[in-house]
């Protein structure tokens, strides 16, 4: 007798930046290129108490984020 198991997976098909609108390459389900995503669930104390934010920006989207800022982001290798 065979038993089965019904598998359902998700893979990316496309990413496009949200600040430029530029499509990131996706090969395989895997960006051809950087991208950073966030995906934030704001807390009781904030005023989007059960709120979830999700984006994604491209690598110079996210330079020009990074640049934007008073006190500089902390990189290392």
């Amino acid at each position: 007798m065979r038993q089965y198991q019904l598998k359902e997976t998700k893979e990316v098909k496309k990413i496009v930046c949200n600040k430029c609108g530029k499509e990131i390459s996706v090969v395989n389900g895997h960006a051809r290129e950087g991208v950073f995503s966030v995906d934030q669930t704001w807390g009781y104390f904030s005023e989007k108490d059960g709120e979830r934010h999700s984006f994604d920006l491209c690598e110079s989207c996210y330079d020009e984020l990074l640049d934007s800022f008073l006190i500089p982001a902390e990189i290392t290798e």
